[in-house]
């Protein structure tokens, strides 16, 4: 069942803050501002613009849908502290997701040119999407999802911090596993741009094997972020406004550094 209603979007887990206000298949009001150091000065302002732009009043608003990461983890926690705060002044449904998911799911449709709702009636085969981002230290950020006719659009490796050469050794590894219309098209996406080695590796061993590897880099945008909200909406699945928390995925620095001197006491 398709959702309707109208959605305000944000997303401040990488250097741009990504937003939307999205009714049904409609975008109203879109924003990419690339401002890391000060998406906190800025999201609740572009919010505000955003909404007046698309003449929606905070009673006309549906539901919230926001980034929950991984990345930055200043990031992660700006965008979906100003979402939980407007989701419970202004009373509306909050839904979470994943920011990877948000970057895959953007970066199928405009590699294949499809147009929101059109995404499946324009694949032919399977398709693998990987988002990446940099996690420093050869890692990445990643997840891989799946897009076809038949399956749609799911998860089939959970967001994760992984070595990226290794992790492509994995990637080729299963999908030369599979036969005929299962084995895939493979999209890197996200920002590869730190880890160009590992990409060229993956389109060697693709070609190798015969498999189709697309490297797409691509900016997360409020309008796909939206997209996947509604599919949660439509399915009644929402968030508790006063539990919710970004997905850290990796210690910060500062709990690895307590973590050692905890073990460190223990073994005295």
């Amino acid at each position: 069942m398709r959702y309707n209603g109208t959605v305000l979007a944000l997303d401040t887990s990488t250097a741009a803050m990504s937003a939307a206000v999205l009714r049904g298949g409609e975008v109203l009001a879109e924003i990419e501002s690339i401002a890391e150091r000060n998406h906190s000065v800025h999201v609740i302002t572009h919010v505000q613009a955003m909404l007046k732009q698309a003449s929606v009043g905070r009673d006309e608003l549906d539901a919230i849908v926001v980034g929950s990461g991984p990345g930055s983890y200043t990031g992660m926690r700006i965008a979906v502290t100003a979402a939980k705060t407007l989701a419970w002044v202004w009373e509306k449904p909050l839904v979470g997701i994943s920011s990877l998911e948000a970057i895959a799911y953007g970066a199928l449709h405009e590699g294949i040119g499809a147009k929101e709702g059109e995404l499946f009636n324009k694949l032919t085969g399977a398709h693998w999407v990987i988002p990446v981002m940099d996690a420093r230290r050869g890692q990445v950020y990643g997840a891989a999802f799946k897009g076809s006719i038949g399956a749609g659009w799911c998860r089939f490796r959970e967001d994760g911090v992984r070595i990226m050469l290794d992790w492509v050794d994995d990637i080729v590894r299963e999908a030369k596993e599979l036969q005929g219309e299962e084995r895939p098209v493979i999209w890197l996406t996200g920002d590869p741009s730190l880890h160009g080695e590992a990409a060229g590796k993956l389109q060697t061993a693709g070609e190798a094997a015969g498999i189709a590897v697309h490297v797409l880099p691509h900016v997360l945008k409020g309008r796909f972020l939206a997209q996947l909200g509604m599919r949660q909406l439509s399915a009644g699945l929402t968030e508790n406004v006063h539990t919710f928390a970004p997905n850290y995925t990796q210690l910060t620095e500062a709990e690895v550094k307590l973590e050692a001197r905890q073990a460190g006491g223990e073994q005295q």
